[in-house]
């Protein structure tokens, strides 16, 4: 035999206890008599070493002899040669034809063969087929390449060692995706969604947590593998528990003393077990989130044994950095954001009149920055003869100085209405306000434009005087059958106010079946956008919508433009509606019997007025959802709504957001969360959430058919 792996006659070698099955018995049953390297059992003793070695390995190794560089390999390695397996005996260069040229891989074994001197390549993007799967992917290797010697020290082989390391680069990669996440949240609920979902996916794991420190006790939410969450369902507040600031859970543990907690085999949350997805949890790691303004944890679980490697552990801990980071600046967000909000909506009206005739809502939303108040307003009030005042108006700036100032044009503004509603006077005297209010704080700079009207249902008429402000949006549809057209009323639109504004007034008709829609600049204004482009796509919406209800042109018009805007946006909706609704509501109690109550009084309601039974059963539904949204994320008593019109259902759950206690009692019978909004985006044609002065509102619409 050529002296390419030496040639020492020997009696035949024991075969390793691995040769019995796999690519062991393929490589000491091949035929190797029949090519240049010559029978197995008469290879050099140094070879037959390194033989024994890879086919004895659980680590995937090949072995590469003779200037044909012959290919034998182990069970490890099998999975690197892919369809072409079983290649054993087999040219190398054959087997992988596709990728051999290629800069890293061939070349890499050849300059270890003829220079003598071991090669290292961190990193090698090799395609393989998954076992089970049999799917082809393209692995991260880091690959190892040492020359095999015979007894006399020739180089007559190359030794690979391939160790995968895509799972740590795919881990690499989501911690930079996980930074790039997180850069974008503004609240802790944001960095909580944004933090389990990481953690769940980059480590695979089937149950995570994620807590801070709440007041003399903490808030924790978690996610299971499996469990069923919608894209609708998270735009609600995560479903955050309470817990004891003793508690022995070993995420509030490692939060409270700031050492990192391991568990590999056990029962890790026995102690605080609050359902059968505690109790499966076998191994656990708890990691703290300490900064200067903020205490949490971030824990992940498997419902299997697990060694928590260096590897995993340093990443674990990266994570929990960038994720502490995220959540003080939540923290300061929320903070300043809360403060300025509650100045803004105080002073905005909480109660719009509730006419038989004129259906109203508004909707008022920060812009991108959301940390300081702004001065967009909006009011509606019934007058003195019986007709109703509507405004919305925009004081330049987004500081506490604009709001108070939009306060005081807007509690002027009324006062003026009440004593002379024509619009062109109302504005007229509030041109004179804001001059003195720039006199007085001696600035040229004080902006505000205003839109004001007046509403005599009766007549069916509307008269309207702008200072400086987008026109209004007119939707009209005469009959529910009838296609609904938009179009912007032609308002002089006259100077800001503080200018020396002398408005003209335009009266149009508005009938039953039309609604008109005020909204501030931020509604259609972007960068890089032409005005008139956004005035179209409001136009186009609002006639595209499929009723004329306010709450839900309200919910169309703030979405109608594409991309985030850096303005705060308020609109104001007025529907003439067709004929009269019909109204009921409930206070809902915090407690787990709450659903069952609302379903049973609805159900009634809405039989008692002959609404159509597949109606009343996808009402039904969705409410007992949107109640127990309310009960689990507030933790305080709801309201519910309902308003029945000719045309259409419209149902609210109202909370007051403070977040209070939810037992767990509680916590455990109101499950339902996992359906989620998913239900109510399928039953539904409209919903939305809006914010209200002391918590949100969520709402839904369904159309009723013509008879």
């Amino acid at each position: 035999m050529p002296g390419t792996v030496g040639h020492v006659p020997t009696s035949p070698a024991p075969i390793p206890r691995a040769a019995s099955v796999g690519t062991a018995a393929l490589v000491l049953g091949h035929p190797w008599s029949g090519t240049p390297l010559g029978p197995i059992e008469q290879w050099d003793p140094a070879v037959r070493a390194v033989v024994d070695l890879v086919l004895a390995s659980p680590v995937p190794m090949a072995l590469t002899l003779g200037t044909e560089f012959r290919l034998l390999y182990n069970d490890g390695y099998a999975e690197l040669v892919g369809a072409a397996h079983p290649a054993v005996g087999r040219p190398a260069a054959e087997v992988f034809a596709g990728i051999w040229s290629l800069p890293g891989i061939g070349d890499l074994v050849e300059r270890t063969f003829h220079e003598g001197t071991p090669t290292l390549e961190k990193e090698s993007i090799l395609p393989i087929v998954r076992h089970g799967t049999g799917r082809v992917e393209q692995a991260v290797f880091t690959r190892g390449c040492s020359p095999v010697r015979d007894s006399d020290g020739r180089v007559v082989g190359v030794l690979t060692v391939a160790a995968e390391t895509t799972q740590v680069t795919e881990q690499l990669q989501s911690l930079s995706e996980l930074a790039a996440a997180l850069s974008g949240t503004l609240t802790l609920d944001d960095v909580a969604r944004v933090a389990l979902r990481y953690a769940l996916d980059s480590f695979d794991a089937d149950w995570v947590a994620f807590g801070v420190d709440d007041g003399g006790g903490w808030r924790i939410v978690r996610r299971v593998r499996g469990e069923l969450l919608d894209e609708a369902d998270e735009r609600l507040p995560p479903l955050w528990r309470r817990y004891p600031d003793d508690s022995p859970l070993p995420l509030v543990v490692t939060a409270r003393t700031g050492v990192p907690l391991f568990t590999a085999d056990g029962q890790p949350l026995a102690a605080a077990a609050t359902d059968r997805h505690d109790q499966k949890i076998r191994a656990l790691a708890a990691l703290p989130l300490r900064t200067p303004v903020l205490r949490g944890g971030l824990s992940v679980g498997y419902q299997r044994a697990h060694a928590w490697s260096a590897a995993e552990r340093a990443l674990l801990a990266a994570s929990a950095e960038l994720i502490a980071q995220a959540g003080e600046r939540a923290r300061r967000f929320e903070t300043q954001h809360g403060t300025a909000q509650l100045l803004q909506r105080s002073m905005l009206p909480e109660h719009l009149p509730d006419l038989p005739r004129l259906r109203i809502a508004a909707r008022y939303d920060p812009g991108v920055d959301g940390n300081a108040a702004g001065g967009d307003f909006y009011d509606a009030f019934v007058l003195p003869d019986g007709r109703l005042g509507i405004v919305l108006g925009d004081v330049a700036g987004h500081d506490v100085q604009a709001a108070a100032r939009m306060g005081q044009v807007r509690a002027a503004l009324r006062a003026l209405a009440l004593t002379d509603p024509r619009p062109d006077a109302v504005l007229a005297g509030l041109d004179r306000l804001v001059a003195s209010l720039g006199a007085e704080a001696g600035t040229h700079e004080l902006f505000v434009t205003v839109v004001f009207g007046v509403i005599d249902a009766g007549r069916g008429r509307l008269t309207l005087a702008s200072a400086g402000h987008p026109a209004p949006l007119l939707r009209r549809c005469p009959t529910p059958d009838a296609e609904p057209t938009a179009e912007y009323l032609d308002v002089p639109t006259g100077a800001p106010l503080g200018l020396g504004c002398r408005p003209d007034t335009t009266t149009v008709r508005f009938a039953p079946g039309d609604t008109l829609l005020l909204f501030s600049d931020g509604v259609v204004e972007r960068r890089r956008q032409s005005l008139s482009v956004g005035l179209a796509g409001l136009a186009e919406a609002v006639a595209g919508a499929a009723s004329g209800d306010p709450r839900a042109l309200c919910a169309v018009a703030t979405a109608a433009v594409p991309d985030a805007t850096e303005d705060d946006v308020a609109v104001l909706a007025v529907e003439h509606a067709l004929m009269p609704s019909r109204s009921a509501s409930m206070e809902v109690p915090a407690e787990p019997t709450a659903p069952s109550r609302v379903r049973h009084w609805m159900t009634a309601q809405l039989s008692d007025w002959r609404v159509p039974e597949s109606i009343i059963g996808s009402a039904v539904l969705c409410t007992s959802e949107l109640t127990t949204n309310a009960l689990l994320h507030a933790g305080t008593a709801a309201r519910v709504e309902i308003d029945l019109s000719p045309e259409r259902l419209l149902v609210s759950v109202a909370d007051s957001g403070t977040r209070g206690t939810v037992t767990k009692a509680q916590t455990d019978t109101l499950s339902s969360r996992g359906r989620g909004l998913g239900l109510i985006e399928q039953l539904s044609d409209a919903w939305g959430t809006d914010p209200t002065v002391r918590g949100s509102t969520v709402w839904f619409e369904i159309l009723i058919p013509p008879d």
